[in-house]
């Protein structure tokens, strides 16, 4: 089983600078039928139509998201209009928000502010379109459950292919080496985001999407990263956290200190270096979160291991 004709499409945010080849939408055929991976905000679906369109894509069958988060599934139900024959494939816990996004829009615009409003407001989903299965129809297409970045991400594999959303965080497209971070925003919890990197892992793809950014041809390579960054980068909270006090620049000195995949964050181009740096806040905020929970002998044991 194999994904035929896949390409992807950007979806530029141009009122937000840095946010050139971040976002993105993919497309292909599996087994007869069109799927749609993350399909983006609303502001970009009319990008997204006119490039699928362009592109002799007449029928939708499958949308396939990998999280629920605004930059990734909240023009859902503005593109059902346009591709009514299609049906959503969504974590189960992640479906009712959608229906009825009101919660979610309102935790976006508290958590991302102006950058939620350009995306623009979250589409409801009819809910006779939106579902789970493990197998998606009758494309072959596995979905699991890999909860870290979000309680309600989903990867999905197609052969040896797997649409990996940000179960391995975001990497960065660079001339020389790999830049790679974890993405772990509140509710952050470290062994339960270790387990779903190990199981995917486990499953050997070796080819990998990531929703942030680009196609990788030695996905257990980026996987392994990915689990080892994890577990370093709490590590560097631990250290660089004092009494609750969040300190983004001595988290990123700690981390260009010890970790080489990060230290490449130098070769992105400079617009995109005050995106990276507000993400990292806020992976910084998510793992202080899981620490502030941890017993002062499992605190203890970061800050020795570090």
């Amino acid at each position: 089983m194999t994904v035929e004709n896949l390409f992807c499409i950007d979806l530029d945010q141009p009122a937000l600078p840095g946010f050139h080849r971040f976002i993105s939408a993919w497309c292909g055929r599996v087994a007869g039928r069109t799927i749609v991976v993350d399909p983006g905000p609303l502001s970009t679906i009319p990008h997204l139509v006119a490039e699928l369109r362009r592109r002799g894509i007449d029928r939708i069958d499958h949308i396939l998201l990998t999280h629920i988060h605004i930059d990734h599934a909240g023009g859902t139900g503005a593109l059902l209009r346009d591709y009514p024959a299609a049906r959503v494939s969504c974590h189960p816990d992640g479906i009712r928000h959608l229906v009825a996004p009101r919660q979610l829009w309102q935790g976006s615009l508290k958590v991302l502010g102006r950058t939620a409003e350009i995306y623009g407001e979250i589409v409801p989903v009819p809910a006779e379109r939106i579902d789970f299965s493990e197998q998606v129809g009758t494309t072959g297409i596995r979905a699991h459950l890999t909860p870290g970045h979000a309680p309600h991400h989903c990867c999905y594999q197609v052969g040896k292919l797997l649409f990996a959303g940000e179960v391995a965080g975001v990497r960065g497209e660079v001339a020389d080496g790999i830049y790679m971070r974890p993405a772990t925003p509140p509710r952050f919890i470290l062994p339960v985001a270790l387990d779903s990197l190990q199981r995917m892992i486990d499953l050997a793809p070796r080819r990998m999407v990531f929703a942030h950014y680009g196609l990788v041809d030695n996905a257990l390579d980026h996987l392994r990263i990915a689990h080892r960054q994890l577990r370093l980068w709490v590590r560097g909270a631990a250290v660089t956290t004092a009494e609750g006090t969040v300190d983004v620049e001595a988290f990123i000195a700690w981390l260009l200190d010890h970790d080489d995949i990060f230290r490449n964050i130098g070769q992105l181009p400079a617009e995109v270096q005050p995106r990276e740096r507000e993400f990292i806040g806020n992976t910084l905020r998510g793992m202080n979160g899981y620490i502030a929970g941890l017993s002062e002998n499992e605190r203890r044991n970061l800050l020795a291991a570090a």
